[in-house]
Parts: C-alpha cells; sequence; structure tokens
C-alpha cells in the first residue's frame, strides 16, 4: 500500500510534468530489474529481518550500504574509486550509526533472534548498494523522475504479487491514522524521497548518495526528541558529529593538479 501511494504521488507529477516516458525494452527491463533489487527485494527482507532482531541492530546492519557501495561502485565504475578519505569518512558515518543506536542495544538479547534475521536485513543492504551502482552505470542518462515512476511501478507489482502468493487473504489497515500513516510513507518516503535519491545519484554518484543512508538514524531521534518528548543525551551529539564529519569527507572533491611544462623564452616561433 505505501509504494501503491508513492506510485499514485509520482504518476501525477509525470502529468504534471508532461514527462516523456521510454518506449524501448532495454530500459523498462533494466527498471524491472531496478524495482525488484532496489525496492521489492530489500522492503521484504527488512520488513522480515526485523520482525526477527532488534531494531537498533537493524539500524546498525542497514549501515553498510555505502560501505557495500564503494567496494562495488571501486570495481564498476571508473569515476566513483577507492580512496583513503572515502573510507575514512564512511567508517566514521558508520561508527556514528552505532553510537547513535548503541542505547538500543541492551544486553546480549539485542544480539539475538537469530542468524536468518541478521542475514536478511544484511542481504538487503547489499540489494541497496549493488542497484544504486547499476543505476549509475546503467540508467545514468535518464531522467529521475522516470526512474522513481519505473522502479516504483515494478517494485509495487512485484510486491503485491507477494503478497497475494504468501499474505492471503490480504488483511488491510482498519484505522484511519494507520491509512494516513501509510498515505505518508508512500509520499514522502516513496514518491518525493526517490526523485531525489536517482537525482542524486546521477549528479553525486554511488558512494556520495549512498550517504543519506547514516543521516536517517540522526533525523529518527530528533523527530522523536521533538514531537514523542524522548531523551535526548550524549549519543545524539556525538554520532550526529561522526555522521556529518563523515559525510563532509566523503562529499570532499579532491584537488587535481595539473602540471604544466615550462616554454622556453626564446621560443617565438607559431608552433611553439
Amino acid at each position: 500500500m505505501r509504494l501503491l501511494f508513492g506510485l499514485a504521488g509520482l504518476a501525477l507529477v509525470v502529468l504534471w510534468s508532461r514527462t516523456t516516458l521510454p518506449r524501448d525494452r532495454s530500459t523498462w527491463l533494466k527498471l524491472v530489474f531496478m524495482g525488484f533489487l532496489n525496492t521489492a527485494l530489500p522492503f521484504a527482507l527488512i520488513t522480515w529481518g526485523e520482525t526477527r532482531i532488534d531494531s537498533g541492530l537493524a539500524a546498525i546492519l542497514n549501515g553498510t550500504v555505502p560501505l557495500w557501495t564503494i567496494v562495488i561502485a571501486h570495481l564498476f565504475l571508473h569515476d566513483d574509486r577507492i580512496s583513503l578519505p572515502r573510507i575514512g569518512g564512511l567508517l566514521a558515518g558508520f561508527a556514528g550509526v552505532v553510537v547513535l543506536v548503541s542505547r538500543d542495544l541492551r544486553g546480549e538479547s539485542a544480539f539475538g533472534g537469530g542468524l536468518p534475521g541478521q542475514l536478511a536485513v544484511l542481504g538487503a543492504s547489499l540489494c541497496y548498494a549493488s542497484a544504486i551502482v547499476f543505476s549509475r552505470r546503467n540508467l545514468r542518462n535518464l531522467n529521475p523522475l522516470v526512474q522513481a515512476l519505473g522502479v516504483v511501478l515494478l517494485a509495487d507489482a512485484f510486491a503485491w504479487a507477494g503478497a497475494l502468493a504468501f499474505e492471503f487473504p490480504i488483511q488491510l489497515p482498519a484505522l484511519p491514522v494507520t491509512w494516513l500513516a501509510v498515505a505518508w510513507l508512500g509520499m514522502l518516503g516513496s514518491c518525493l524521497a526517490y526523485i531525489l535519491f536517482f537525482h542524486l545519484i546521477n549528479r553525486w554518484g554511488p558512494t556520495r548518495a549512498s550517504m543519506v543512508t547514516y543521516t536517517m538514524p540522526v533525523i529518527g531521534l530528533a523527530l522523536g526528541i521533538v514531537f514523542l518528548n524522548e531523551r535526548a543525551d550524549w549519543r545524539l551529539l556525538a554520532g550526529a558529529a561522526l555522521i556529518f564529519s563523515g559525510i563532509l569527507l566523503v562529499s570532499r572533491t579532491p584537488q587535481r593538479v595539473v602540471a604544466t611544462r615550462a616554454v622556453p623564452a626564446a621560443s617565438g616561433t607559431a608552433a611553439d
């Protein structure tokens, strides 16, 4: 249902902007692959995994997305290479995520739930990283709005097929507030966020775009403090500082040194 609301929002934006959709089979096959790998499969893996492990551990495992991304991008892209500053920034950001969610990891039970749940969330992170690199490599020149619409459309088709196959009969939400929450997630998390995210992949590259994963726990804790009266402690400041310093380090553009060859002063010909 979340993806369906996101699809409705994207369809309205496409109609309003009069964006032309691709007609070639090759592009749609790539979008089918993206819909499955970037959304349908990781959504299923995370929701299944979080029924077996704590949310804090899930946040840490999900925080490995940029770490997977930098390795895969290095192997398949020529313009997104591994460097020491990038590795340092990614590790700093990951450490920030661990610090932020450390208060939710209480005792041995925090790491329990069995290996399958942990592998499911880790597998979802690998899916996200692979999809980001695939998008950059194969859909770089495609309008981000078209990418978002195609991915959500096809991911929703996969999701409904899975729901009908494994969750039949389907139980729809009964409370109005639940419908509001699903619509909110769809319009913001699967409509607006996807448009922005594919724009970042095209503009920044996969490694820097994947750093948004690190900001999610920061924003989540900040909203919890503002709207749910949750307690703020040193972890929020320390974790946020690590995350934002990591993002700055990864996003820093290396200066290129251009070598110039000295021209003899006596040279006066046109060829010189």
